[in-house]
């Protein structure tokens, strides 16, 4: 079969076996030859490491994948794709595809079940309606993998990958960043997919952090600290919090200036140690209360 990036190539794949595309999916397929080579190159794959790809549409990226991989394994939603992966995967012995929903299944079982002995790596052209809920999902159930390579929306990528006490940060990119580090690869244009979505893309790598970059006793409530505080950006960080924890204005103003953060700061303004430090005091505060 000719280069599955072909334009050519997809769409006869396509009209024979009678498949249309899925808006509510998210259905983009590569047509630009030079994106999964480079996916592959700067995404950790070597001979030697399983690779979990989620929503391999038609395998254009996961071909790529099983020529550097010791093992693939692409989870997909779609059933109406099983006629179509199994004639573009047929000269790939390395690759295992699993129908199922990603945000469902349980992906800590199927990587230990799928890659027996192996270090795992994650690679993949995300659908952009599950990026940020997939990805948070695949770091905050602590998964055993090295790294998470992804396409996503480029401001997806721009949010995700954002400095800490920036105004690009939200709660997702200190969320994020509390569990990996980020980092924009390169940029893909809207002109490299059939059909082409309404926005460019980008590549970005997540290497999964060992220990978190802040130590906090309640993780629960640093992350009830950080989604509160970006909940309404044009609050101050007081306001914000008061609404969220239930603890007076001067008791929150208290714990700020114990921080040596202005009564007035909004979410934005403050590093992943700021929140850090403001959990581990917002928490001794509701001990005492206990």
């Amino acid at each position: 079969m000719e280069k599955l990036s072909n334009i050519g190539t997809i769409k006869d794949l396509l009209n024979r076996h009678g498949f249309s595309f899925s808006k509510a999916l998210g259905q983009n397929f590569l047509i630009n030859p030079s994106v999964c080579p480079r996916m592959v190159q700067l995404g950790g794959v070597t001979a030697e490491r399983g690779v979990l790809e989620i929503g391999p549409g038609i395998g254009v990226l996961t071909a790529e994948l099983a020529k550097s991989a010791r093992k693939v394994v692409a989870v997909e939603i779609d059933v109406r794709l099983k006629p179509l992966l199994q004639e573009t995967m047929e000269p790939y012995s390395n690759v295992e595809i699993v129908y199922g929903d990603a945000m469902k299944m349980d992906l800590f079982t199927l990587i230990q079940d799928k890659f027996p002995g192996m270090e795992v790596v994650v690679c993949a052209n995300l659908p952009y309606y599950i990026t940020t809920p997939l990805i948070m999902r695949l770091l905050e159930e602590r998964l055993p993998i090295k790294s998470i390579t992804v396409m996503v929306q480029k401001e997806a990528a721009m949010r995700l990958c954002a400095k800490p006490g920036t105004r690009e940060t939200g709660a997702v990119t200190i969320a994020l960043q509390y569990y990996a580090k980020p980092k924009i690869l390169f940029p893909v244009s809207r002109g490299s997919f059939m059909p082409s979505p309404d926005v460019d893309s980008a590549v970005i790598s997540l290497e999964i952090l060992p220990e978190p970059p802040v130590k906090v006793t309640d993780e629960k409530l640093f992350f009830q600290i950080v989604h509160a505080a970006f909940a309404m950006r044009r609050k101050t960080l007081v306001n914000c919090l008061h609404a969220s924890l239930g603890l007076s204005k001067d008791t929150l103003g208290q714990c700020l200036n114990a921080c040596m953060l202005q009564p007035s700061v909004r979410a934005e303004q403050l590093t992943m140690e700021d929140f850090g430090l403001l959990t581990q005091v917002i928490k001794k505060r509701f001990d005492k209360m206990e």
